[in-house]
């Protein structure tokens, strides 16, 4: 079995509903998707030789304290990439087993239900337009029949238009499913080399709160600390 890792590291965990929870993060190696605005561009290319799962297990332990932190981030990269998917199933069983529970980063452009029915939870990116990718919401809706309880969606807000697209996509959402009861979290974008953007933060505030509140705006924990540039924290 190929396994194609970039990094394996202990952070807190700097996005989305869990702010603050210790993880282990597990960074696969590749991704075709190319959003613009990517802050981990080092992890494209398929181009690195492959680690064994003993290997990773061996660093996973390492990282958490023989198993004392017991959650497990898989991110990328795109790790539900087709190239990828064996392995991401393989290494989740295998983790399972000894215990762990298993997040996945979720790029927004597929549902893979033989990785996500292994999963504890998933963390479902909705690409705005400042991404230069789109997610068909269609898959939002079958996440929420499929995975009730166990996701949330996030979306990178880089400026009005990326709110007005995303909450365009909550109502046409809300419309189908009847009510949105999955955590639905817009990430103020923070791009690499930038100064803590505080009014981007203040603008997405005000607009969500306008509009009654919706989202969750919740900022990159880990960014603040270390900065924008700084990897595997």
């Amino acid at each position: 079995m190929e396994f194609l890792i970039n990094d394996i590291y202990r952070a807190t965990e700097g996005e989305g509903v869990f702010v603050g929870r210790s993880q282990v993060f597990v960074r696969f190696q590749g991704c075709n998707i190319g959003c613009v605005n990517c802050d981990s561009m080092d992890t494209w290319s398929f181009d690195i030789e492959s680690t064994s799962l003993n290997t990773i297990f061996e660093r996973i332990l390492e990282e958490s304290y023989q198993g004392k932190i017991n959650w497990i981030s898989i991110t990328g990269g795109d790790p539900l990439h087709p190239k990828h998917v064996p392995s991401v199933v393989e290494l989740t069983k295998f983790l399972k087993s000894k215990g762990f529970k298993i997040n996945l980063e979720a790029a927004g452009t597929r549902v893979v239900d033989e990785v996500f029915d292994l999963l504890d939870y998933i963390s479902y990116d909705l690409k705005t337009p400042s991404t230069g990718v789109r997610t068909r919401l269609s898959l939002i809706e079958k996440m929420a029949q499929q995975y009730p309880n166990r996701f949330q969606v996030k979306a990178v807000i880089a400026d009005r238009k990326d709110f007005e697209y995303t909450l365009s996509a909550y109502r046409e959402l809300e419309s189908k499913l009847g009510n949105i009861e999955f955590p639905w979290v817009l990430t103020p974008c923070y791009e690499p080399s930038e100064e803590f953007p505080m009014q981007r933060f203040i603008d997405i505030q005000e607009w969500n709160q306008i509009e009654g509140g919706p989202f969750r705006v919740i900022g990159q924990q880990h960014k603040w600390i270390f900065g924008a540039d700084k990897k595997s924290v």
